[in-house]
């Protein structure tokens, strides 16, 4: 698919031989509307564009070729033709949306496919009796409040300036094709036990059951038919373990009727110990293992929230590798499955933010109090701006869906359920809700401050960036320094603005910067370690528009620190914490 951008298989944890992707040249129109476009009645008042638009980049990006931020009262259309020859039709041909922002309506030969509201989540489309050999004509209708109202959102703002940024709209991520015959798999979950040697795998699908086989490399190592419950467990025998310093796969062959797919899994175990003075300790695969990570929002310089190409999100990945950590924070927003399946095959931890919501924050809220040691209930609404009822119930439903949409991701270990008290409600109960869904993951309720009496967390999780770096002994949680860092330094010809400018602190040249950094870690995370701190995010990866605190510069052409001395930094934590696991061990 020469030339169609990011044309790469968009589902590589569910691989099936029919695909066509529809990225490329669209027709777009956006016009401005008497009410909000999203309401049944409403006037355009004026075309604001109208020409092409490259798809899967957001209107508001470069890489789209149009440039405009999307207004709530706006509405931007997209249309294009696309051919269907014979063979490629079967029995049932799914329209794949992997990520629209935000209400959206879906026609196909002008007949409405699909109504959607969601902008992080994928969703697909049975245009089975619409589409046609030939000539088709795909048409999708968005609108997107942003900040105006209080669905998530993550970092978007339409008055963007300090950690908060440009927003994003319309189609963001791949739209894709598929068929298949009647009876094939729809999804399949995947369950690891490295105790047991086992791995169990579960495939939605109307047909009676299904055949899998385990390849290891070339070699079938396991191979036999589901049951009637369409599951099947299958012993491992010398199971070789997942981890980021050996990132081993097992390729999967599932068949259904004539329904082939592909899919990969790792055999790990997350779990929390008590080390030897009674610290709560992650592991992994039974051993102690310090996540030492660092942040990543997710952004490019010329397309927002969508990278230029599949090779950009591995460079990131690589260079966090290069560096020595061991882990990403995916920072509030939810990345292309391509994302994820490169975490796994490079080996790399992952920390998933859940999308934040709410309506306008309130600065004492979520800054001032904080700050004060004070510690609000979020049970009220009022206060952390959840007062309405609908999105409240929409970000409870959409916790179903991400552990639905990142389950068989290898390298996701922990989910983040708040930051900072942005649109927080009720944590208690939906940590619970959380873990009734995913129990074999960690779970970090209010990453920062807000944290509630009595609650669930594995973590004593806490931002620090202005203060020294202290923890309160803990006894029954994880200690985490789930922020901090984000030193900055200006670099001439590779900033977003010449006056815009925001880092916690501001240094002068490179050689301060990195002594300050190297400060920072022996002193403080090192410092640590041996008082319990057992995982560390700093900020952050990249630059993000006036967010100057990255270790590279928003267009990734300037590494702003010393390579060697950041891993010889990391190189001292990875010793320590292998002695940890080898005096832990006897």
């Amino acid at each position: 698919m020469d030339g169609i951008p990011l044309s790469d298989y968009p589902r590589p944890q569910l691989v099936r031989s029919s695909y066509l992707s529809l990225n490329g040249i669209y027709r777009c129109c956006i016009t401005r509307h008497s009410l909000h476009p999203s309401h049944d009645r409403h006037t355009i008042i004026e075309t604001v564009y109208e020409g092409d638009i490259t798809v899967p980049y957001p209107p508001e990006s470069l890489l789209s070729g149009v440039g405009h931020v999307l207004m709530p009262d706006e509405a931007i259309t997209y249309n294009r033709k696309f051919e269907i020859h014979e063979d490629f039709l079967n029995e049932v041909t799914l329209l794949h949306f992997d990520a629209v922002d935000y209400m959206c309506e879906i026609y196909l030969n002008g007949k409405m496919a699909a109504k959607h509201e969601g902008g992080y989540l994928p969703f697909c489309i049975d245009i089975s009796k619409l589409i046609q050999e030939g000539s088709n004509k795909l048409d999708v209708i968005v609108t997107d409040p942003t900040d105006s109202a209080c669905q998530p959102r993550g970092k978007q703002k339409l008055r963007h300036k300090g950690i908060f940024y440009t927003p994003v709209s319309g189609i963001w991520q791949s739209v894709w094709l598929e068929t298949m015959p009647y009876g094939y798999i729809k999804s399949i979950s995947i369950d690891t036990d490295i105790d047991d040697s086992t791995v169990t795998i579960h495939a939605d699908t109307d047909s009676e059951e299904f055949f899998a086989s385990i390849i290891d490399k070339d070699n079938v190592i396991c191979q036999g038919l589901s049951d009637r419950n369409k599951k099947i467990t299958f012993k491992l025998e010398d199971a070789h373990l997942w981890s980021p310093e050996d990132p081993f796969l097992y390729s999967i062959e599932l068949k259904a009727g004539t329904d082939i797919v592909k899919s990969y899994f790792g055999m790990r175990k997350f779990d929390i110990v008590k080390d030897e003075k009674g610290y709560s300790r992650l592991t992994l695969n039974n051993d102690i293992y310090f996540h030492n990570g660092v942040l990543d929002q997710g952004y490019y310089q010329d397309g927002i929230y969508t990278p230029k190409s599949d090779e950009d999100m591995v460079k990131d990945i690589k260079l966090v590798k290069r560096l020595g950590f061991n882990m990403i924070r995916k920072h509030i927003k939810v990345e292309p499955l391509r994302w994820y399946y490169h975490c796994d095959r490079l080996g790399i931890l992952v920390w998933q933010d859940i999308v934040n919501g709410g309506g306008r924050y309130r600065f004492g809220t979520v800054a001032a109090l904080p700050f004060a040691g004070i510690k609000l209930d979020d049970s009220n609404y009022k206060l952390f701006a959840r007062e309405d009822e609908y999105y409240r119930k929409r970000f409870e439903e959409d916790l179903a869906e991400y552990v639905k949409h990142l389950n068989n991701c290898v390298a996701l270990c922990q989910w983040t359920l708040f930051t900072e008290g942005w649109g927080q409600f009720d944590s208690i109960r939906l940590t619970k809700l959380l873990r009734s869904l995913d129990s074999k993951r960690y779970i970090d309720s209010t990453s920062g401050w807000h944290e509630q009496e009595n609650d669930s967390s594995d973590f004593y999780s806490r931002h620090i960036y202005f203060t020294k770096i202290r923890f309160k002994k803990q006894i029954n949680k994880v200690i985490a320094l789930t922020e901090f860092g984000g030193y900055a330094i200006m670099t001439e010809d590779h900033m977003f603005s010449k006056d815009k400018k925001f880092g916690y602190r501001l240094y002068k040249d490179k050689e301060s910067l990195q002594n300050a950094y190297d400060r920072l870690y022996k002193k403080y995370i090192i410092g640590n370690i041996k008082k319990g701190l057992s995982a560390c995010v700093y900020t952050q990866l990249s630059d993000v528009e006036q967010e100057i605190n990255g270790f590279v510069t928003y267009d990734r052409q300037v590494f702003k620190f010393d390579i060697q001395r950041i891993k010889a930094v990391n190189n001292l934590i990875n010793k320590m914490n292998m002695d940890a696991r080898i005096k832990w061990k006897r």
